[in-house]
């Protein structure tokens, strides 16, 4: 058995590593400092998922079997969260389900509001996602699906060793500042106007701010050595 790298309390929402990719202030603001405002985007994706999150549905399509808004957990990720579906295909290669014949091989579906974005802040979510299930059921997942509800499609991803190791890095990351409860600087950049906290962050204030503190006190600094 595998040692735990992270114990029950110290697990953090999966769903966090989306917002720690898009911005690492953002996701600190929301998970370390509990603040939160919602837009017209998050708005559309809670409603998004509050249709597809139902944990009591199960659907069965021929060799195909579904299982909505189904929990998630990685003690060496430090990770808890819900997938919002996870399709069991049947397969030679798969696991055996209680209350079904044959095995039957996990694929993860994601279900975002909008399009495919520019970077990796979906693929990072999905692909811990997959890991997840990997290590609570000892099998091996190099594949799982986005459903973006603005082009109504599916979009593969293949959960690389690259991916995997990027999602490594950034949860680790995530505990370090969370367990030191840091908040980073703003560094305001064009995802600011697409984030439903800037007015909470105010990036140029609070750039502002930081630089002024650090100016009054060099001079306190200043001023207190003169003393001595």
């Amino acid at each position: 058995m595998i040692e735990k790298k992270y114990a029950e309390d110290e697990l953090l929402s999966l769903s966090g590593i989306q917002h720690f990719h898009f911005c690492k202030r953002q996701w600190a603001l929301i998970h370390i400092e509990r603040q939160w405002e919602e837009n017209l985007q998050t708005t559309e994706g809670r409603f998004l998922h509050e249709r597809v999150d139902n944990p009591f549905l199960k659907e069965s399509r021929g060799d195909i079997m579904l299982s909505r808004a189904f929990p998630l957990v990685s003690y060496q990720l430090g990770l808890y969260g819900v997938a919002d579906v996870i399709e069991y295909v049947r397969s030679e290669n798969g696991i055996s389900l209680p209350g079904y014949e044959g095995l039957w091989k996990m694929h993860p579906v994601e279900y975002k509001r909008g399009k495919p974005k520019i970077d990796e802040r979906d693929e990072v979510q999905l692909c811990a996602q997959a890991m997840c299930l990997e290590e609570m059921f000892n099998v091996t997942i190099n594949s799982a699906d986005f459903y973006y509800n603005e082009i109504r499609r599916r979009i593969q991803l293949e959960i690389t060793e690259e991916l995997r190791n990027l999602v490594i890095s950034l949860s680790d990351e995530m505990h370090c500042l969370f367990k030191k409860e840091l908040t980073p600087p703003a560094e305001k950049s064009r995802n600011c106007k697409y984030c439903s906290l800037v007015d909470v962050c105010v990036p140029k204030l609070t750039k502002k701010f930081v630089s002024a503190r650090k100016y009054v006190r060099s001079h306190m600094d200043e001023a207190c050595n003169g003393d001595l």
